[in-house]
């Protein structure tokens, strides 16, 4: 039995908005409203939920402050499958560094980045994912192909990605640590509101591969991220709206979104270290790797 499927035996209780497992004894501090009145209640491993694009969404019409970071205008992204079906080359993601949000010194370590990759040369950046990393918060929220699954406990709630099994942990806390370890996801305290909303607060969140999106938008740990999560009447799709603060890094906050879809997958094994040597130079901490076989 692998360690994941280990938790059919726990205590896990269905999410307030339809993302949890099948129902265990109500907890007074959970609101089970939602799923009483046609919201899904399956378990976890019946169904997950899958990114509808690995860059960020506009937020909704009417929200009001800076949207996303978007791509450079001089350099259009064409992605693998769109290129295979107009016959084109794929191109990079070059972020827009002259974006008025930026601080100098995020605009200039973008356009760093936008010049080497687009030098042509073999060692381009890539996302922290790409060498088997976290994408951080709220950067993971971004990963496609592979989806992520939602496990809620009275006291906890884990996003679970199938890519390499990574895990972020949510606490029902109410409240942040004193003294916050700066760390891959930080720390995310998350509270209901409402009978379908699940809003987390994250704080000390480390610099070290960690970028808001896939253009390598950078930040300091001064980073302050907050996450609602809803689900659509029908169940179907799940979304995300993401305010990021950070003034050491931008002038304003950052409204972005994203979007899921449900998917009825299980959750797979899938390895990301195994293998994976720094041929490229990516410019990412290297994965550890053993000078001599074990074997």
């Amino acid at each position: 039995m692998s360690k994941f499927a280990s938790f059919s035996s726990c205590a896990v209780l269905a999410c307030a908005f339809g993302l949890g497992l099948a129902v265990a004894a109500p907890q007074p501090q959970l609101d089970f409203s939602v799923a009483k009145n046609g919201m899904p209640n399956l378990s976890s491993t019946e169904f997950a939920w899958l990114a509808e694009g690995a860059d960020w969404m506009d937020p909704p019409s009417g929200t009001v402050g800076h949207g996303r970071i978007k791509n450079d205008p001089d350099h259009p992204f064409l992605g693998n499958v769109e290129a295979i079906r107009s016959g084109r080359q794929p191109t990079l993601r070059i972020g827009d560094y002259r974006d008025p949000a930026l601080k100098p010194w995020a605009s200039q370590a973008m356009k760093a980045s936008n010049d080497e990759a687009l030098s042509g040369r073999l060692d381009v950046p890539f996302a922290a994912q790409a060498r088997c990393w976290p994408g951080g918060v709220p950067g993971q929220l971004l990963y496609p192909a592979e989806p992520v699954y939602f496990i809620q406990t009275p006291k906890e709630v884990w996003m679970i990605w199938q890519r390499d099994h990574m895990v972020r942990r949510i606490y029902l806390t109410g409240n942040h640590s004193a003294n916050v370890k700066p760390q891959s996801f930080g720390e995310s305290i998350g509270h209901y509101e409402g009978n379908n909303s699940f809003v987390v607060d994250t704080i000390g969140l480390t610099t070290k591969n960690n970028y808001i999106d896939n253009f390598r938008t950078p930040h300091t740990a001064k980073e302050h991220a907050v996450e609602r999560f809803t689900i659509s009447p029908d169940g179907k799709e799940l979304t995300a709206l993401v305010t990021v603060e950070d003034p050491d890094t931008f002038n304003e906050p950052l409204h972005m979104m994203q979007k899921w879809r449900k998917v009825p997958n299980p959750l797979l094994e899938t390895v990301c270290a195994e293998g994976n040597y720094n041929y490229f130079n990516q410019k990412l901490f290297p994965m550890p790797e053993a000078k001599t076989p074990d074997f």
